[in-house]
């Protein structure tokens, strides 16, 4: 029987007692893969050898009695802006092409060393600089919902890859809402922790005081085991916080809102919002109140300018971040054309022209403009105070509330190519999720039915203090359950079939 159908905690508990194998386990999603990918195309590069050497290793070392890791045996996909030793890492670009880390990031040492096996890379668009997944230079994600529509971005891949049962666990990272936005177009669990809660160092940076690793996963209790086991102090990331991961394992068995107090944030909701979207949001407030919340409407009035801080910050960091890339040390490298004896800068040129893509171009000409001289106070400066602003808001809200609740994304997942040539319109996907990175608070995504107009994933977001992601895990698990009393079944499983190569031959 395969066992791709089962949550992680589920698969945990199997190999604990022995019902089944790590190796038979990886095998049967290594299979998934080989079937579906070819149409989701939700990886960059596969270790099925490495992922089963693992897996041999934990069935071996449990045989003999070892005390293992609870998730010890159960399979991960990972992000490709994640190093990982021995294993191609691209961030999704065609100037890093082939280049394989000769070290791990911290969290990809948290997962070997606790026995996950790695299944390969996952998809993602260039430099995490997007929000559909269509920016990879090396083609998009398909949505298992519909492979006509987008998976959601940046991390998409990792979403993809969860939704379509070839990995029961993902790390996804979230500068704007890229494991967030994803989780909800996908019908999946994503969650942003506290800014500092898991480690950078080993990320391929995109904008660093916005940057978070997390979890991608199709259950709530899954999402807080993968965030206990990467989350925690790293002295090699000088923004790591220094104290332990909150209780977010326990705080999702508990999942028991009576008595919270959770605020809806009037500016992440209305005009702009797909009516279907609404709905389902409206409905999953009732739930929260008839299991004993008491809902809030709180103002956030900072919000409005979010959007316009972020894609200034956001740029101005990528411009400083993406310099490294210079064709001198690693990636790729190209000459220019017709130039015999080229110099330094003319090489530099010629390799950034061929090895970025146009979206990465774009915000690298915005970010340096924003950090030139004359204009640095007027748009950096600026954005900056505005974060500060935010993040005020946020405190004011929070002395209010126990948790703000929105919609995640503002429209379900719409098709292909429907929007690469009005980049503002993508880029107002992650309204609803980029304050929380702006003010570095926790935010978790999860499904709470589909929009009436397409059939298609609707998610709700939890976003909680600094430093409480806890209350994120609690306020989640309930929610959950209680939609899956309403469905009898996990959102996922209503989701079409995807058709496999054998089934299409």
């Amino acid at each position: 029987m395969s066992t791709i159908r089962l949550s992680a905690a589920e698969i945990a508990e199997k190999l604990a007692a022995g019902e089944v194998s790590s190796a038979e386990v990886t095998q049967d999603h290594l299979d998934r893969i080989a079937a579906v990918d070819g149409d989701v195309n939700a990886f960059l590069a596969l270790d099925g050898e490495g992922a089963l050497e693992t897996a041999r290793d934990v069935d071996a070392r449990r045989a003999a009695g070892e005390t293992l890791h609870p998730l010890a045996g159960v399979p991960i996909a990972v992000k490709d802006v994640v190093a990982t030793e021995g294993i191609v890492t691209t961030a999704g670009s065609r100037i890093l092409e082939g280049w394989v880390p000769p070290y791990d990031a911290f969290l990809t040492r948290r997962l070997r060393a606790a026995g996950l096996p790695i299944l390969g890379k996952t998809n993602m668009d260039e430099f995490a600089m997007g929000s559909s997944t269509e920016h990879s230079a090396y083609g998009p994600t398909h949505n298992p919902w519909d492979l006509d529509r987008i998976p959601g971005g940046s991390g998409g891949g990792s979403a993809a890859a969860v939704g379509a049962y070839e990995a029961p666990l993902a790390i996804g990272t979230d500068t704007g809402g890229s494991i967030r936005q994803p989780a909800a177009v996908t019908g999946t669990v994503g969650v942003k922790p506290t800014y500092g809660g898991v480690s950078r160092y080993g990320l391929i940076a995109l904008a660093s005081s916005l940057d978070q690793a997390g979890p991608v996963t199709r259950s709530v209790l899954d999402a807080a085991l993968l965030h206990e086991l990467i989350g925690g102090h790293d002295p090699l990331d000088s923004t790591s916080i220094d104290a332990p991961v909150p209780p977010v394992v326990e705080a999702a068995r508990r999942a028991d809102v009576s008595g919270l107090r959770i605020g809806i944030v009037r500016e992440l909701g209305g005009e702009g919002y797909q009516a279907g979207v609404r709905a389902r949001f409206d409905e999953a407030v009732t739930l929260l109140t008839k299991a004993g919340a008491e809902i809030v409407e709180v103002s956030c009035p900072s919000f409005e300018y979010a959007l316009s801080t972020y894609y200034l910050i956001l740029p101005a960091e990528a411009s400083s971040n993406l310099a490294k890339f210079d064709a001198m040390r690693y990636g790729l490298r190209v000459g220019p054309h017709g130039v015999a004896d080229p110099s330094a800068e003319q090489v530099m040129a010629a390799t950034r022209e061929a090895g970025f893509g146009d979206e990465v171009k774009r915000r690298i000409i915005i970010g340096t403009y924003a950090l030139s001289s004359g204009y640095y106070d007027a748009y950096y400066g600026s954005a900056q105070k505005v974060r500060t602003l935010i993040a005020q808001d946020f405190a004011r809200a929070f002395e209010q509330v126990d948790v703000l609740i929105s919609p995640t994304s503002p429209t379900t997942a719409f098709r292909l190519g429907s929007k690469l040539d009005d980049p503002m319109s993508m880029y107002l996907q992650d309204v609803a999720t980029i304050p929380a990175n702006l003010a570095g608070i926790p935010g978790l995504s999860l499904p709470v039915g589909v929009a009436e107009e397409d059939g298609l994933p609707v998610g709700l977001q939890v976003l909680a203090p600094a430093m409480a992601d806890d209350r994120l895990y609690n306020v989640g698990a309930a929610l959950e359950r209680l939609l899956l009393e309403q469905w009898g079944a996990p959102l996922l499983s209503k989701a079409p079939e995807l058709a496999t190569k054998e089934a299409t031959k």
